[in-house]
């Protein structure tokens, strides 16, 4: 089944503690890209889980530009510890000493006006295990929508592209089967263009003529070659694995021998049914471009 790369993905957690609210909320948003391209956004205290974050959807996403990110509730906004740089303060205090040898009298020293030392402290965000695995808890049903959302998206591209490519597979048909009243229109016509002319002629030189005319026109290895594709599209729409750049490249190929039957036409019929052919292999290119 096809999986889309256009795909969102949610998830809402609540910690253990039997209150009646939400901590952890994730999205997964992600569009065509082709390769895959993961961009992980967590709060303070958080980012070292973006490595297993980052492999949960490797195991499950083969392309796709993907952003990933968790917003807290206040229940598990990370702690901030304070740090004090004890390097500094023996410095202060070394500094306050020496003021005291001098003889200059500097009273009480206030350790909390002391703590407001440019410098002296920081404060580092902390994350307890328990909130960690909650949160890939968290993160795992998120990860379980995204890829629902695909499933579902792909199953309707797949629906699509399938009712486009039968619609091919009948005009290159209907294109085989106007072949033969090609070359008996033309040489209906040329044959009443020289009894308009009133001119006596060559009937071989005639016939002649009408095979060169023929071969000039003649699109049946295009034809072929249309059939060809389309049985590949329609085995790697049932391929259980990414197909994106192979349904890609078909979509390329069918182009190119659409282009050349265009080209050769000389009725109204077979540019009727190339520029239906065309339009078909443009909203089909268009979708190919969101397939895994």
């Amino acid at each position: 089944m096809l999986q889309s790369m256009t795909a969102f993905g949610q998830s809402q957690a609540s910690p253990d503690d039997g209150l009646d609210r939400e901590d952890f909320s994730w999205e997964m948003r992600s569009v065509n890209h082709r390769y895959l391209d993961i961009s992980v956004h967590l709060p303070a205290g958080f980012r070292a889980m973006a490595p297993a974050v980052r492999a949960k959807v490797t195991e499950s996403v083969g392309r796709g530009k993907i952003d990933i990110s968790l917003s807290l509730g206040a229940a598990t906004q990370a702690r901030e510890d304070i740090v004090v740089d004890k390097v500094l303060l023996s410095q202060l205090k070394e500094a306050v000493d020496a003021v005291k040898n001098a003889g200059i009298e500097t009273g009480v020293v206030d350790p909390v006006s002391l703590l407001k030392w440019p410098g002296l402290t920081s404060q580092s965000a902390s994350l307890d295990t328990s909130s960690a695995v909650q949160a890939l808890l968290a993160f795992d049903a998120c990860l379980i929508d995204f890829k629902n959302t695909r499933a579902r998206e792909g199953e309707q591209v797949e629906l699509m592209l399938s009712a486009r490519v039968n619609t091919i597979s009948q005009l290159v048909s209907q294109l085989r089967e106007q072949r033969s009243e090609l070359v008996l229109r033309q040489r209906a016509r040329l044959i009443e263009k020289l009894a308009q002319l009133d001119v006596a002629h060559d009937a071989s030189r005639l016939e002649q003529e009408l095979v060169f005319s023929a071969q000039r026109l003649d699109i049946d290895e295009e034809l072929d070659r249309l059939d060809v594709h389309v049985l590949e599209f329609q085995k790697a729409l049932l391929r259980d694995e990414p197909v994106g750049r192979r349904l890609d490249f078909l979509m390329q190929e069918f182009n190119r021998e659409v282009n050349t039957v265009a080209s050769k036409s000389s009725d109204s019929k077979t540019t009727a049914a190339t520029i239906e052919l065309k339009v078909l292999i443009e909203q089909m290119r268009e979708q190919v471009q969101n397939v895994e």
